[in-house]
């Protein structure tokens, strides 16, 4: 079997250190894990570039070599205490520019298939009662995050329309699994210490995925012919 190269960025984060481990095991697939000067690989034996931080100058030709498929995971992600003065400009430099920046380059390079890791975000905040929100709703994203993710899908659309590469767009819910962190790991503290929390009153639904599911998902994705576009 002809193995094949991911590069994935984002390769220490929660997500992209689930695949790169996963993708270790899979027959005809070869991670290769784009990190920061200050990030760790996520596991002993995986090929590794060190790539500056993303944004619309970064240069990805040395990691880009011979790469069959990207799965673009590295992004801005929320920020609880913001120090940006225009948060959304800093959103959009880096999850726009820097991902369109990437995408032209491995274009350019011959990559096949480009995997954008987007977010639920895109769709919007809520949904109405016993409809939840569908790929195939308008995209209606609230804060700056879910802009800045929304332009980068429609800017990879445009990089796709343009030199043939193929763009696939997950747009994942909350995720939870070993190693999460944020407001997930919160409330698992909480229950860990036992304080009642007032569940039984609340009536909302919050979607889920496990990290397993995902990263399934993801490596469906590389080949699959129904997931381009």
């Amino acid at each position: 079997m002809e193995r094949r190269t991911l590069l994935i960025t984002g390769a220490s984060g929660f997500v992209g250190s689930a695949l790169c481990q996963r993708l270790a095991t899979v027959e005809g697939l070869t991670p290769r894990a784009a990190l920061r000067p200050s990030s760790q690989s996520p596991l002993a034996g995986i090929d590794a570039v060190t790539v500056a931080d993303l944004s619309a100058d970064t240069d990805w030709q040395a990691a880009l070599i011979d790469v069959d498929v990207v799965v673009h995971a590295a992004a801005r992600v929320h920020v609880m205490k913001e120090t940006a003065t225009d948060s959304l400009a800093e959103f959009r430099r880096v999850n726009v520019q820097g991902t369109l920046n990437l995408a032209r380059q491995a274009a350019a390079a011959g990559v096949r298939r480009f995997i954008f890791i987007s977010s639920i975000k895109v769709n919007g905040e809520t949904s109405q009662p016993g409809r939840p929100l569908h790929a195939d709703d308008a995209p209606a994203p609230q804060d700056a995050y879910g802009v800045s993710k929304h332009e980068a899908e429609q800017g990879l659309r445009a990089v796709a329309a343009e030199t043939g590469m193929e763009v696939v767009v997950i747009r994942p819910v909350l995720v939870y699994g070993p190693g999460v962190k944020a407001n997930f790991l919160s409330m698992m503290r909480w229950l860990e210490r036992g304080v009642p929390l007032p569940l039984g009153a609340v009536h909302n639904r919050r979607s889920l995925v496990s990290l397993g599911n995902l990263v399934d998902l993801i490596i469906t994705c590389v080949d699959h012919p129904a997931a381009a576009g």
